[in-house]
This record gives structure tokens, sequence and C-alpha cells, in this order.
């Protein structure tokens, strides 16, 4: 099989998801599919009374299931594809590849909380806010709604760029669509409200270790970016040493650290998840306010550190 073709059909998807987003086949995104079978497979598996163990295993089962479920379905689509010829094999392969990264739907939602903040007011920016967060949204002011959204940007950027084109290249495809399937599950189960406390354990544990490089990764390539950008890499670079552990998660303390930096901004701090409160330490120096302009100098660095990625990609390659 020709490389260049490759190259250049994985070049034209990722150009196509920077421009369109999840626009084109939205209603048929791979990722519905993997979360309407955890839905089916969490109503049968689930105990039926409480038993911690029982919740535990049966959670595990899952999670197996649908990470090689994932990782096997697109490898037979794959192999299938490639015997009835290239003209089905490319177009299947250009859209696994655009489906699978999700850098130009994160930046149209971002500026999408914006744009609403500027034309419609406070109350719709928290509803488009709500679209893209897992935080309540129905008490935060405009810094906090600004400051969220620049947060869901880095940490996003690394589930949603970094980590399936990394795998992408440790196993193609199916790798890095099996990789998806890890991020919806722990999307879905990884809550540590009881429900979902011992069922969705290993769903998110397996995300952790899934996102322990891509994490790291994504830190760098912001930064990396941002001295691209004349904005203030030393301070990113500062910043990410600093407080890249000031986060509840292991890993998304890095991008996040490293986007403050960058940007000059204070992020993290408390909020209400599903009417608790979630303390959280704070990352960053408040060098700067944050404002409505800071939300585009993110969305240019999530572009240019993604670009950086796809071009060590195919040079890789």
């Amino acid at each position: 099989m020709d490389n260049f073709v490759i190259n250049l059909i994985f070049l034209l998807a990722v150009m196509t998801d920077f421009k369109f987003g999840d626009v084109i086949f939205g209603s048929f995104h791979p990722v519905i599919g993997i979360g309407y079978v955890i839905e089916r497979l969490e109503d049968i598996l689930y105990p039926d009374k409480e038993n911690s163990r029982k919740e535990f295993i049966t959670g595990l089962f899952l999670t197996i299931i649908v990470v090689l479920g994932s990782y096997y379905v697109i490898k037979i689509l794959l192999s299938i594809s490639l015997l009835l010829g290239v003209y089905i094999y490319y177009p299947l392969f250009f859209y696994l590849v655009y489906a699978a990264i999700a850098c130009g739907g994160l930046a149209h939602e971002a500026r999408n909380v914006l744009v609403t903040m500027q034309n419609e007011g406070l109350i719709e920016a928290r509803v488009a806010l709500a679209r893209i967060v897992g935080r309540e949204t129905n008490q935060l002011d405009e810094d906090d709604i600004y400051r969220a959204v620049i947060e869901t940007v880095a940490e996003n950027f690394s589930d949603g760029v970094v980590a399936p084109l990394f795998y992408f290249c440790l196993g193609g495809l199916p790798l890095a669509w099996a990789y998806k399937a890890i991020n919806t599950l722990d999307s879905m189960l990884g809550y540590k409200k009881r429900h979902y406390l011992y069922f969705g354990r290993s769903a998110a544990y397996l995300d952790d270790i899934a996102n322990f490089i891509p994490a790291r990764i994504s830190a760098f390539l912001i930064i990396a970016a941002a001295c691209i950008q004349g904005l203030d890499w030393r301070m990113g670079w500062q910043i990410l040493k600093r407080d890249h552990r000031a986060h509840a998660s292991p890993n998304a303390g890095y991008p996040e650290a490293a986007m403050a930096g960058i940007l000059g901004l204070r992020l993290g701090g408390d909020n209400y998840y599903h009417g608790e409160l979630v303390k959280k330490p704070l990352i960053g120096d408040p060098l700067n306010q944050v404002a409505g302009e800071y939300i585009l100098r993110a969305i240019n660095n999530l572009y240019l550190s993604s670009a950086i990625l796809v071009m060590i990609v195919i040079a890789v390659s």
C-alpha cells in the first residue's frame, strides 16, 4: 500500500476535523455506538443488590469487553475493507482517523461559549458551557466560565488529540479506537459517586494508565506552540514543573498547568459536581485577569499544538 497516499489521507482527515469538527457524519460517530454498548452492558451486568466486590468484577468484565471489542471490530473492518479494495479501505481509513480526533469540535464548542457570552449573556453561556464540562454551571460568573473553558481546552487536548494520535502511532487505528473506548468508559462510569464507585473503578484506573504518557506529551506541545505564538513559554515551563500535581487526576494537571503558565492565568479551584462541592487546588499565578481573549489564545494554541503533533506523526510514519 502506498505510504504517500495513506499519509495524504491521514492529513486530509485531520484537516477535515480542524475545519468542521464533528459536523460531518456526526450522528454516525463511532463513540456514540461505543456509548450505546456501554449502557446496554451496564443494564445487564450491574448487580441487583449492593455488593462492592461483585460490582468491581462486573465493571472490570464490562471494561474488558468494550476495549477488546472496539480494538477487534476496527481491526476486522479494516481487514475486510482492504480485501474489498483500496476504494473501500481509503474512505474507511479517512473516516476512522477523522472521527478519532476531537480538535475541531473542541475548538468550536469553546468558541461557542465565548460568542454566546458576548451575544446572549451569562445565562445562555452557562448552558453552552454545560455541554462540555462535568461541573455544575448554574452558579458560575463570567470569569469562572472563561476559566472553565480554558481548563477544558487544555485537558481535552490531551484526551481528544494527543492520546488518539499517540496510540495510532503505536498500534494503528485499532489501538487508537481501543483508547477511545477507554476514554468513553471513563467519561460514563468513572465517577466517584456510590453507583459507580466500584463498578467504574477499573475503567477509571485504565484511563489514568492510558493517559499517563499522552498527558505529559500534551504539556510539552502546549509550551512548544506557545513559543511559536510568542506567549510566555518560560512561565509555562515553570508552572508546569510547580503545579502539575495540583489536580485530583494524575494526568490532567500537566496540560492545565502548561496552559495556565503560558497564558499567565490562575486555573483550578473548587467546583460543584452532582450537587457536591469538590475542593481542588489552584493552578498557575494570576498574572493576567481572565477574559475572553484568553479563550481565543487557548484555541489558537490547541490548533498549533495539534498541527505540530500531526507533523510528527507523519514524519514517524
